[in-house]
């Protein structure tokens, strides 16, 4: 039985929609051999990188298979922007107290503003597996939220030394854990076909195509220090950027050995082709208060005007109403970024990133950038 076959039997005639996880799961349980078992994959998530035996890239191929195909690319995309279950059971709680901590976030009812914090402070806010759940529910819960019309996105203060109590956007994946093997090859899949990409298109409704209709509000980052990396990445599906005058952005992919999520297909969008060849391959460091880095970012503020900004941000985009705003953002989408062409890069990145996530060149990137062997 090939993916496709396999794909059409667990959803039923994609009559129901599985998220990538439950999906690998599914198919490992109905033919031997095609993914690894449960047992395998917790027998191989004990060790370290570099002594794994690269199991999970039959999963890269099996949903590359599926994401390369129109109908089943779609339909799986489609399953990964619909609320996560728990987000939807934790609303009431959200929405009686106006807050919720969550693993790896935080989000708060402020005004006509949901603010999503995201917080990781001993790690400079970098995403692992600790934060991936927790950080979705909170986008889910934020663009739930009747009673907000914009969504803020901020990176939270950290522990350490050189950085302590001060906020910082985020350091990208968690390069510690990654060399440690604590981060599975499903979460870059996780990852950028949910949470970023509801950044990007908002929560899709089961009986619509998310390009006709979604859940939408517009998002506000506000970079504090820097975003390097995934956070750099999510910088490229905001709506509008605050940026303090002395952060930086970076997307240091080639020391680290692995295709930073999406900037491929949407940096250059920002930057031009060149730019972003130079920021993905050869590290360039783009200054927020720089011609490049107005590219990117739609206010420099100095650091101690971040909050006045936000507000006076929010305060902006809502001042009018913000009735046409989910519109707006559909027609710069089908323009510039159609559901189908993220499905055929996702097909190549699900594929690449498997063969990066084991490759021997990862683990000495690591070793000689990240002194990843002394760190904790």
């Amino acid at each position: 039985m090939n993916a496709l076959e396999l794909y059409d039997r667990i959803t039923e005639g994609r009559t129901k929609f599985v998220r990538v996880d439950e999906l690998c799961r599914a198919a490992a349980s109905a033919s031997a051999g095609i993914l690894p078992t449960e047992k395998e994959l917790l027998e191989e998530g004990r060790l370290a990188q570099r002594d794994k035996k690269g199991l999970e890239k039959k999963q890269g191929r099996f949903l590359a298979e599926i994401l390369s195909d129109p109908a089943a690319g779609m339909h799986l995309c489609h399953a990964m922007l619909l609320p996560l279950k728990v987000s939807r059971e934790r609303f009431s709680e959200y929405d009686a107290r106006g807050e919720i901590p969550l693993a790896g976030a935080h989000l708060k009812r402020s005004g006509k503003a949901a603010v999503v914090t995201m917080s990781n402070p001993r790690y400079l806010n970098a995403e692992d597996d600790t934060t991936l759940e927790g950080l979705e529910i909170a986008i889910d819960l934020a663009l739930l939220d009747p009673k907000t019309e914009v969504c803020v996105l901020r990176g939270g203060p950290v522990e350490h030394p050189k950085w302590a109590g001060k906020r910082l956007f985020g350091a990208g994946i968690n390069l510690t854990h990654l060399y440690q093997g604590k981060i599975r090859y499903l979460w870059y899949l996780i990852r950028d076909l949910g949470l970023v990409n509801k950044l990007y298109r908002g929560l899709a409704l089961p009986d619509f195509s998310p390009e006709e209709n979604s859940i939408e509000k517009l998002w506000i980052a506000a970079v504090d220090g820097f975003a390097i990396g995934g956070h750099c990445q999510i910088l490229l599906t905001m709506d509008h950027t605050i940026a303090a005058e002395d952060a930086y952005l970076t997307l240091p992919a080639r020391k680290e050995g692995i295709v930073p999520g999406a900037a491929n297909l949407r940096l250059a969008r920002f930057v031009g082709d060149r730019i972003a060849r130079q920021a993905v391959m050869a590290e360039r460091r783009i200054d927020c208060d720089s011609p490049e880095g107005r590219l990117i970012c739609d206010e420099i503020v100095a650091p101690g005007e971040m909050e006045l900004a936000i507000e006076r941000t929010v305060d902006k985009l809502t001042g009018s109403g913000v009735v046409s705003a989910a519109g707006n953002r559909r027609a710069f989408r089908i323009a510039q970024e159609p559901l189908d062409t993220f499905r055929r890069y996702m097909a190549v990145y699900a594929r690449e990133q498997a063969h990066c996530h084991f490759s021997p060149a990862l683990i000495a990137n690591l070793e000689r950038n990240w002194n990843a062997a002394n760190r904790k």
